[in-house]
């Protein structure tokens, strides 16, 4: 258990820095994962049999605890295939109980106003600071392309071609997608890249290396507190799911969406579809054919011998 007791301390240094999680849902993730751990006899080489066994060991719990402790499963392994200390992703053999699928947390398009607004601000001077130059880059991108912290920190130097307004990402399960990249974008890219040293491999680096997820959710919820948000409610992935919610309202098909985020399953996708349900109303009265049309209105009955003096 050595193995799995040092991965799990990364892991859950992880949820706390890039996802804020409370010291009670940490406690908690330990717990699940070291109980999962003790069932199938240690979690850092487990296979996809092993994790199989957990629908038996887990028969008598509630269905809520079963999602909650698959979860945690999930999560760890989707970490260690990220990070590299695992090459495959054994998590798909979990069972899944039938859960309703929570909505994304998302921002206001007046709430990401206010943190481009501050942006502008601090590059409304003669001389911009660097780092504002690569928080502009950061934020365009995520919100912009919808890209995931891991892809947006380890872009290589030259991702972005100044003739070619897409980027070829390879995500998670390596599908390969294409993913557009806004004139807005590629100009913040581009008066960052003057700051990025020749020698640099990667587009945002740090040391020998590129910025760490870490480093970039510090950033990001700096921004937020700056521009008057409550820090805890934005994140990177939450400018993602800002970017796939508000594309959805603006009319974006759902097919083209899940192909931007590079979702294998458009089950996924379909939780951007929670949508203002008055812009639904208005959709149908203002597209389907039977909103075009104006009601015949009834006339009123007229009883003759009510109207008699």
């Amino acid at each position: 258990m050595g193995d799995d007791d040092a991965l799990i301390d990364r892991f859950l240094e992880m949820m706390a820095a890039e996802r804020g999680a409370s010291r009670n849902t940490l406690l908690a993730y330990r717990a699940d994962l070291n109980g999962a751990g003790a069932l199938i006899g240690g979690l850092a080489g487990a296979s996809k049999e092993a994790l199989g066994r957990l629908a038996g060991e887990w028969a008598t719990l509630a269905a809520s605890s079963v999602a909650r402790k698959a979860s945690a499963l999930r999560a760890f392994y989707g970490f260690l295939e990220e990070e590299g200390l695992r090459a495959d992703n054994p998590a798909s053999a979990l069972p899944r109980p039938v859960m309703r699928r929570p909505l994304p947390k998302i921002l206001s398009g007046a709430e990401i106003d206010m943190l481009f607004a501050l942006i502008a601000e601090r590059l409304a001077v003669a001389h911009p600071a660097p780092g504002d130059l690569r928080l502009s880059a950061l934020i365009e991108l995520l919100y912009g392309s919808g890209l995931r912290a891991t892809e947006l920190v380890s872009l290589p130097r030259r991702a972005l071609a100044a003739d070619r307004p897409f980027l070829i990402l390879k995500g998670k399960g390596g599908r390969e997608r294409l993913v557009p990249i806004s004139d807005r974008a590629r100009a913040a890219v581009a008066s960052w890249l003057t700051h990025v040293p020749s020698e640099s491999a990667w587009l945002f680096p740090s040391g020998k290396s590129y910025l760490s997820r870490i480093r970039l959710y510090q950033i990001v919820k700096a921004l937020a507190a700056a521009a008057g948000i409550a820090p805890e409610r934005v994140s990177p992935h939450v400018l993602r799911h800002a970017f796939a919610t508000h594309l959805l309202e603006g009319g974006a098909d759902l097919r083209a969406l899940q192909s931007m985020l590079g979702h294998a399953d458009i089950g996924t996708t379909q939780i951007y579809t929670h949508v203002d349900s008055r812009r639904l109303v208005e959709l149908v009265n203002s597209h389907h054919p039977l909103g075009q049309m104006v009601p015949k209105m009834p006339q009123p009955c007229v009883d003759d011998d009510a109207s008699s003096p």
